[in-house]
């Protein structure tokens, strides 16, 4: 993670002391590297410097209005997936035009406000949905921009629960119906053919299922072009992987030659939708140890971060480093179990790490920026994280600590029982 570092045994992020940053701002808070989002940003833009295309990053991998002011400010597009990611895009100041609407649920409300702004195109991923998109713009009097979101059946070889390509899944047209589909939205008045689209899972450490997803495409591209049906753009989706562990992801330059080696020479525009390789190791979550406990030999670190700032571990059993924001050896080494204050078992933020801590030290997770705060809730009605960007010496906060007003805004007692 290029943007932490070890400075006289405490951990900085950029030029700001994360040890000090927490003392200031209290925990569990989530902190991002301005430098670290432009740089995983700008490495996409570099490799695809010779090929018209366009990166529109995933909003779901992490959805701060300042983090995607920061992408937009660099040109970046938008792949959304609700009304919700649509606004944030607008209020960050991106680009209409650069945003690409996905999602097996859109409703008719959602793509009414997306035609109203005029966004680049909706990746439909049903049949049904064609044609309510349909039926809405017509009612608006206008036409929607469209691309097919298909199902290509590549096995990403990630976790099955972010495996979003395999006929099992729910996302997408099988491949296999897709000039079917196609032919039927030629017909139909209120739509544009723009494109095609695919993403077939996240957190993929291997280039082979990408470029054999992209052949899918392409293949079908060319079988539309000979019936007629020109595109403009093909969509490869994301989900590139991290180190998390001991995961050898392919660099973003070896990535992008593998599917430029497949692409070359084609007219389209080459469509990415990345998200955690951007996002997820300018990140961090800062938390602190409250109590350090031991229950028959076993070692408990307690922390006031739980599975409902950080859900990751508990839902996918997902290993991500925990390092103390000092490094003060002066306490005993011991294995612990990292977890939170939820009332759950599941509720672990790492388990079986070595440790020298105390109570009271800060700890930080790594590569905590994306499916990190966007997961989040306030289950055991717990106010949410503050969020933190660092910028060379400065640091912002972007979102305030929630508090129990924030909790119960909205809600209201039942009036007075009348006495019968």
């Amino acid at each position: 993670m290029s943007s932490l570092h070890r400075r006289n045994q405490q951990l900085w992020m950029e030029d700001v002391s994360l040890q000090e940053l927490a003392v200031e701002h209290s925990t569990p808070c989530y902190v991002y590297s301005k430098r670290g989002i432009e740089a995983n940003f700008l490495a996409y833009e570099q490799g695809l410097a010779e090929q018209k295309h366009l990166v529109c990053f995933a909003v779901k991998a992490n959805s701060n209005i300042a983090v995607l002011q920061i992408l937009a400010r660099l040109g970046a597009g938008f792949d959304i997936v609700s009304i919700g990611e649509l606004e944030r895009v607008i209020l960050a100041g991106g680009s209409a035009d650069k945003i690409v609407f996905s999602g097996v649920g859109k409703t008719a409300a959602e793509m009414c406000r997306a035609l109203e702004v005029g966004i680049r195109c909706f990746n439909v991923e049903s049949h049904a949905e064609l044609l309510l998109l349909n039926e809405t713009a017509g009612a608006m009097g206008c036409v929607a921009p469209i691309s097919l979101r298909v199902n290509p059946d590549v096995d990403p070889l990630t976790h099955p629960y972010i495996s979003t390509g395999l006929k099992e899944n729910k996302f997408g047209i099988d491949i296999a119906e897709a000039e079917q589909v196609y032919q039927l939205a030629a017909t139909l008045k209120n739509l544009r053919i723009v494109g095609i689209d695919c993403h077939i899972g996240s957190q993929i450490t291997e280039i082979d299922p990408f470029v054999e997803a992209l052949e899918h495409l392409l293949d079908t591209v060319d079988k539309l072009g000979a019936q007629g049906i020109k595109l403009q753009h093909v969509d490869v989706g994301g989900g590139l992987g991290v180190r998390y562990q001991d995961e050898q992801p392919p660099k973003v330059a070896a990535y992008l030659s593998a599917l430029l080696a497949r692409f070359r020479q084609r007219s389209e525009t080459l469509v990415l939708e990345p998200g955690r390789s951007i996002t997820a190791d300018a990140g961090c979550l800062i938390t602190q140890v409250q109590y350090i406990k031991t229950n028959g030999g076993k070692h408990f670190a307690m922390v006031d971060a739980g599975m409902n700032d950080l859900l990751r571990p508990a839902l996918y059993e997902a290993w991500m480093d925990i390092q103390p924001l000092l490094n003060d050896l002066r306490a005993p080494t011991r294995t612990y179990d990292v977890v939170g204050p939820v009332c759950e078992t599941g509720d672990f933020l790492g388990q079986d790490r070595s440790l020298s801590i105390e109570s009271g030290d800060f700890l930080c997770v790594y590569s905590a920026g994306a499916y990190g705060f966007t997961m989040s809730s306030n289950y055991n009605s717990r106010p949410r994280a503050a969020e933190i960007v660092i910028s060379g010496a400065e640091s912002y906060v972007v979102r305030a600590r929630e508090t129990i007003q924030d909790l119960t805004r909205g809600e209201q007692l039942l009036p007075e029982e009348r006495s019968s």
